[in-house]
């Protein structure tokens, strides 16, 4: 199950990209053919890149959630909750050790 969804938004990431692209790719012909000023182009891309970038970031923080939803539903545990369990195992030791 865990691999669908990880194919599923992998292709949703690799269909943004195509997409951004193509439109720089426009973007990149427009100027060729003189219908849009190099200044104006270059300011296209730069707000076409930053809104890529932040749209990329919140699709990332996405999949973080989502998995880690799945992740609880399927009751396995994360590495941070390992970690932690880990962490209280080696304190419990050690105050077991030292009143022994």
């Amino acid at each position: 199950m865990f691999d669908l969804i990880k194919k599923t938004m992998l292709t949703g990431i690799g269909l943004a990209l195509k997409t951004k692209d193509e439109v720089e790719n426009l973007a990149e012909e427009l100027i060729k053919q003189g219908k849009l000023s190099e200044t104006d182009g270059r300011k296209f891309l730069e707000e076409l890149r930053d809104k890529y970038e932040d749209s990329q970031k919140k699709l990332e923080k996405r999949v973080e959630k989502t998995v880690t939803e799945l992740l609880k539903k399927a009751n396995l545990v994360t590495a941070d909750e390992l970690n932690a369990l880990k962490k209280e195992i080696r304190e419990l030791k050690k105050a077991v050790s030292e009143k022994a």
